[in-house]
Order: C-alpha cells, then structure tokens, then sequence
C-alpha cells in the first residue's frame, strides 16, 4: 500500500493541475455584447424614420421608402397588400393630393433589441383618388438590420 501512495499522490496532483489549466466558461473571454437601445431611444428614432415617410408620401418623394423598407416589406390596406414595388409606384403615381398631416398616440412594443412594433394614429388633410383621405390608425413593423432600424411591414386601418 505504501508503494501506491506516492503513485497516487502524483496522479492526483496531475489531475488537479490539469482541471485547473481548463478554462471555465466564465473565464473565458467573451465577446462584448452590442449595447441596447433604451426603449424610449428605439421609440424616437422609430418615430422619426415614420414622420420622414409620411413627409415623402405627402411630396411624392420614393428616395426615403426605397433607403426605409426591407426588400421584402408589405403594406396592408384597404386595397389589400402591396410589395414594397407596388408602394413605390404609389407614392409616384397614386392620385393622392396631401396638404398637411400629424401623428400622434404613439405606442412602442418591442419585440428584442432588433424588432419593434410602433403604433399610432394618423391625420392627413387631403384627398386620394378624388375621396377625403381618413383618420387611420397604424402600426409598422421594424427591424433592425446592420444597425440601421427598416420597416418590413406597415398597415393602416380608418378609424370609426
């Protein structure tokens, strides 16, 4: 037994020093994680970028669309929904005649620091297709992708 003991003594010994030399996943450098938004941060900017939309929908303005929605992004309304093409030729060429308009009752929900949905009422003053242009209320999807915030889905609903 006694031959044994220092036998064990060094395997014991060379068994700790080997656990001790594994990294433990707290110790192990981790990459920095990207700062987060605070949600009323995410909530300015997003209310921002959709004033700056319905600034060029009202000048027929398709530059800040084209920079703002995914290439994917659909718009939901009363004529159905629209791929990002069909609201471009719209802007251009859709008959609608804005003077002034105003957002308010915003609400943003967020979905994670890369997702939100912001919601609110909107008021234009001015006609499309002949017929005064409703109250609606909508909400837009957005997305944060390359740190830029795009809009990938908008719908609007007249309100009552």
């Amino acid at each position: 037994m006694k031959r044994y003991l220092p036998l064990a003594a060094l395997l014991l010994l060379a068994f700790a020093s080997v656990s001790f030399a594994q990294p433990t996943p707290s110790a192990s450098p981790s990459p920095k994680p990207k700062p987060v938004m605070s949600k009323a941060r995410i909530q300015k900017t997003l209310i921002a970028a959709e004033t700056k939309l319905w600034e060029a929908f009202k000048n027929k303005d398709p530059k800040p669309f084209k920079a703002t929605l995914t290439a994917d992004s659909v718009g939901v309304g009363e004529m159905g929904v629209e791929s990002k093409a069909d609201l471009l030729k719209e802007i251009v060429s859709g008959g609608c005649d804005i003077k002034s308009f105003s957002l308010s009752d915003f609400k943003l929900t967020t979905v994670d620091g890369n997702a939100a949905v912001l919601t609110y009422k909107g008021v234009s003053e001015g006609t499309c297709g002949g017929k005064a242009i409703p109250t609606v209320w909508a909400s837009t999807v957005y997305v944060r992708r390359g740190g830029k915030w795009l809009a990938v889905a908008h719908q609007e609903t007249p309100a009552k």
